[in-house]
């Protein structure tokens, strides 16, 4: 398999997102993730503060959370929820930034979106509770809620997501080529990993 695209999975906390970036900078591609929102507020019209909160999180733990999101906007864009919307530009957003060339695109169902190229590396990271946890309080500092519940939290507003619009189970391995746990290999080595398989296509 020749990869040209990575994407970049993860669980709140395992360090994904300083992964792709990371492995981004030594391939020398492009690394898209608030650069993402960007283009996607671009070509929406919606506000980049929205995109990031709507984009890959469910605003609840249920399918049912969508029709509050959805009721939460009078009327329809293209006879669309502005949920919907929201989805159908970041897929097209999406697909053309793969088309530009090699790249790292972290998060937003990209796994999903590409699972038709051959060019692609899909992976997910993950890592225990405890390794997340003191990694949130770390980047983030503390909160009203402990970090665990911040962990379940965004990760289950994740999975519903993830569910609603690919009907697949996030972060069940048979959708990645790879998963890696960093709480085990580490953030280097799981860096490391992604270049090496990246370079061998």
């Amino acid at each position: 398999m020749s990869t040209k695209i990575i994407t970049v999975s993860r669980e709140f906390g395992s360090g994904g997102r300083t992964i792709g970036k990371e492995a981004a900078q030594r391939l020398g591609v492009p690394y898209y993730d608030k650069e993402l929102v960007k283009q996607v507020a671009l070509e929406s019209g919606f506000d980049p503060k929205f995109i990031e909160e709507h984009g890959e999180f469910a605003p609840g733990k249920s399918r049912f959370a969508y029709a509050f999101l959805n009721s939460t906007f009078p009327g329809t864009i293209n006879n669309l929820s502005a949920a919907d919307f929201l989805w159908t530009i970041q897929y097209k957003v999406i697909r053309e930034l793969a088309e530009q060339g090699p790249c790292v695109i972290v998060g937003r169902c990209a796994d999903y979106i590409l699972r038709d190229r051959s060019d692609c590396l899909h992976t997910f990271i993950h890592a225990d509770m405890d390794f997340r946890s003191d990694r949130i309080v770390r980047l983030y500092g503390e909160s009203e809620a402990s970090p665990e519940k911040r962990l379940m939290d965004k990760d289950a507003k994740r999975r519903v997501n993830y569910r609603h619009y690919t009907d697949r189970e996030w972060g069940m391995a048979q959708n990645y080529h790879l998963t890696l746990n960093s709480g085990v290999l580490g953030i280097e080595r799981c860096v490391q990993l992604l270049v090496e398989l990246a370079q061998q296509g």
